[in-house]
């Protein structure tokens, strides 16, 4: 339990990671029906980056420090304007000091008839979060192991929702509960949509991933990846993935725009990358 994400809130994973999440929060809005999103591992909700832990790595100036100087394109401007958005709005000037992590991101972006269940297990984190989400009543946190909550909590009564797996990988073979923990959320809940997020980083059994995903046969799974740097002078993250299920079925055109510019924006060296491609089906979700 020694993962703190202070240390790299707004980091370029977490563009990738809340640009994608905002963007599935807006396609469920396009319906009046309400829907739940369920965070398996929260954190605290949302992040100083004055404070002495995100200062001591810096990781959002290279992250949302960039994309939010940057002259973005009007077509990624639009997709992108969700996430920003909620990201200017906690900040009353130019130089950013707050960061929201999924919870509070996807507490800005919801509807009066929409819930959020936020699981957090860390004892500190989750004294914070229940804090700061408290007499909110379309908010629930619950101190409890996040792999836990996808058998629990599952499926919503709202019968439609978003399942965000952000797990901190601090064990051997998150991997593989990473696909374990899919393939019997998605035996409870085959409807929901699901965003799974992995590191790329050296070390990383990333193709062994994708492998053991396909074997699952669930029919619609999208990947997304961006890396910002090579991985050969580091054992440091370098990248991350975004596992999508049931994604909505304009997501495969709209990361076609997003990720090139993260890239070029985002990128720390020449050997800077990104890549969409379907692990199984060529088809989207439409509820």
């Amino acid at each position: 339990m020694n993962y703190r994400h202070i240390y790299h809130a707004g980091n370029f994973a977490d563009v990738l990671k809340h640009a994608v999440f905002a963007r599935l929060i807006a396609y469920l809005q396009k319906k009046d029906a309400a829907f739940r999103i369920l965070d398996t591992h929260a954190g605290t909700g949302q992040y100083d980056l004055s404070s002495e832990e995100a200062q001591k790595t810096g990781e959002w100036q290279s992250g949302i420090g960039r994309l939010l100087s940057a002259k973005i394109p009007q077509d990624a401007e639009a997709l992108l304007a969700p996430y920003l958005d909620a990201v200017r709005a906690l900040n009353a000037t130019p130089e950013i000091a707050t960061y929201p992590g999924s919870p509070k991101l996807a507490r800005m972006l919801m509807r009066r008839q929409d819930r959020l269940s936020l699981m957090e297990l860390h004892e500190a984190d989750f004294a914070t979060l229940q804090a700061r989400f408290a007499g909110d009543h379309q908010v629930r946190a619950t101190k409890l192991d996040g792999w836990l909550s996808l058998a629990g909590h599952l499926p919503p009564k709202e019968r439609r929702g978003l399942v965000l797996v952000d797990p901190p990988f601090e064990k051997e073979g998150e991997f593989e509960r990473l696909v374990d923990g899919l393939a019997k959320a998605h035996r409870r809940f085959a409807a929901g949509i699901y965003c799974l997020w992995y590191p790329i980083k050296k070390g990383a059994n990333v193709k062994a991933l994708h492998a053991a995903l396909e074997g699952l046969s669930i029919p619609k799974v999208l990947c997304a990846e961006l890396v910002v740097r090579s991985d050969r002078e580091t054992d440091g993250l370098t990248g991350s993935g975004l596992i999508i299920v049931n994604p909505p079925y304009t997501l495969k055109e709209e990361l076609a725009i997003m990720l090139p510019f993260l890239k070029d924006r985002l990128a720390q060296d020449r050997f800077a990358r990104e890549r969409s491609f379907w692990i199984a089906g060529e088809q989207g979700f439409d509820g």
